[in-house]
This record gives C-alpha cells, sequence and structure tokens, in this order.
C-alpha cells in the first residue's frame, strides 16, 4: 500500500469532440486501470479527501464538470448525458478498462447515465454515494428541490454534523460568486425536472455491472428511503447505508464510506 497522494496533477484533455475537461490525477496509470470520481453539484472539493485515499490502491482521476470552478463549458455539453458522453470519451482516450466509477449526488445521476452507455465496456463497477437522477414513486421520498432553498437551509439539510456545515455569512464575495455560478450551471445539467430523468428508473434494469449504493443515512435532501430505492433498481445492487452523514458521506464519514467501498470490492467487484 502507498501514502495517498494529496496533491494532484492537474492538466487539460482534450476530446475528440472538442470538449476539453480539466481532470485532476492522483498516481500515475500503470496498468490501465483507475476510479473516475464524479463530484456533486458543489464542485470538486468534495472528492478531494476520498480521492486521496483510494490513490493509495489505485489510480484516480477526478475530473472537473465543465462550467464548474471556473471551467469551461462548450455549448454541446448542456445535459447529464452530454456530461456521460464525455466522460466515457476521456475513458477511452485514456485507455482505460475495469474502471469504477464512483459519483455523488447529481455525480451519481451521470455516473448511473455512463455505465447504461458503455458501448465499449470501460467501467467494471459502478458506487453511488447519496446519488439524485430517478424519480421517486412515493412524494415523501422525492429529493428536494434545493434552488427552493436559503444557502443555510442547504447545508443543515447536507449535513449531519454542524461542524461541517458552511457558514456562508463568512465567506468572501468571490467565493459566493463562485457558488452561484456553480448552482447555474447545475440547474443547467438538471434540466426541467433538476434532480431526475423520468426515464432513468426504469433503465436501470439493464446495467450489468455490480453497482454499489452508498448512502447517509441523515440526508436531508435525498432520504434515506430514496437511495434504498435507488439501489433496488439494479440487478446486482448492494447498499449501504452510513450512520451520521448526510447528503456527503465521503466528507462526514471518509473510513465508513472507505469501509464499505472496500467491502465492496473485496467480496463482490473481485469475485466478479
Amino acid at each position: 500500500m502507498s501514502a495517498p497522494i494529496t496533491t494532484p496533477a492537474t492538466r487539460t484533455v482534450v476530446l475528440p469532440t472538442g470538449v476539453p475537461l480539466t481532470i485532476a490525477e492522483y498516481g500515475d496509470n500503470t496498468d490501465g486501470q483507475a476510479v473516475l470520481m464524479l463530484h456533486s453539484g458543489t464542485g470538486p472539493r468534495t472528492m478531494a479527501g476520498i480521492s486521496a485515499a483510494l490513490s493509495q490502491h489505485v489510480y484516480v482521476i477526478t475530473p472537473t464538470h465543465p462550467g464548474f470552478d471556473g471551467a469551461p463549458r462548450p455549448e454541446g455539453v448542456a445535459s447529464v448525458a452530454d456530461l456521460a458522453e464525455a466522460y466515457l470519451d476521456l475513458l477511452d482516450v485514456l485507455e482505460l478498462s475495469g474502471v469504477m466509477v464512483v459519483g455523488n449526488s447529481v455525480g451519481g445521476w451521470v455516473a448511473a447515465e455512463m455505465v447504461l452507455r458503455d458501448n465499449h465496456q470501460r467501467i467494471g463497477a459502478v458506487v453511488l454515494m447519496n446519488a439524485v437522477g430517478i424519480h421517486a414513486h412515493v412524494p415523501k421520498n422525492q429529493v428536494v428541490d434545493t434552488r427552493t432553498l436559503n444557502p443555510a437551509e442547504v447545508g443543515m439539510r447536507s449535513f449531519a454534523n454542524a461542524a461541517f456545515r458552511p457558514d456562508f455569512g463568512a465567506l468572501p464575495a468571490e467565493q459566493l460568486a463562485g457558488i452561484a455560478a456553480n448552482q447555474k450551471t447545475l440547474a443547467l445539467y438538471g434540466g426541467e425536472h433538476f434532480t431526475y430523468d423520468p426515464g432513468l428508473r426504469g433503465r436501470l434494469r439493464r446495467v450489468t455491472v455490480p453497482v454499489l449504493v452508498v448512502w447517509g443515512e441523515k440526508d436531508g435532501i435525498a432520504p434515506l428511503k430514496y437511495g434504498r430505492g435507488y439501489c433496488e433498481e439494479f440487478a446486482d445492487g448492494h447498499f449501504a447505508p452510513i450512520a451520521d452523514a448526510g447528503h456527503f458521506p465521503q466528507v462526514e464519514q471518509l473510513g465508513a464510506t472507505l469501509e464499505a467501498i472496500g467491502n465492496f470490492v473485496d467480496t463482490v467487484v473481485k469475485a466478479a
């Protein structure tokens, strides 16, 4: 086991379609395998800790979604499906196989769309962490539309532990402007329904690779029952609830999240 890489190398990869992707790389591509980390609407910083931790075991790639944190967004990248296509192109360009795609929140939605489109069979497993993307059967289990909440309410619903909730009143104007810009881009990708695609749930039965659904039990954005319902749609779905965590289990409970992923790899992925 190597030491975690806390300072990744950052570069821009231009896809065959001309789309530029900013990626942070933890380690080197030595065997053609990797973990692809897809961030939430808050930006890539919430994936830094788990990316560094996983780099002890494998090459890790953490892209910045086009339009987030100042990254350019070409006009042709305007939906979750477009993001999925772009990241599949990235796997092709980097000549990766057996990739584990890990997505949090909207990143999980992108991961689900990726595995459904994976014609080149680059993906070996998927991990969804408090993902959005499907429509809940029961209204009380639906994902909260964060556009209807003020920033403080979003923070309260997102984190079980108050120590992790951002103090928006103390943030500088530049950072607040960046957050607002990210949310504008998120709304574009979310489309008409913002948190889901009406047809996605019915397509998930086609996913044949193993899927781990990790869920912070105290998520006030995407409820626990929503997560269980998400997991049940996969033919080879596995559910791992994370105690004392909200919408970002990899931030609040990194150790428990890593343990869940490790168990999934050892008992399911390797066996498959």
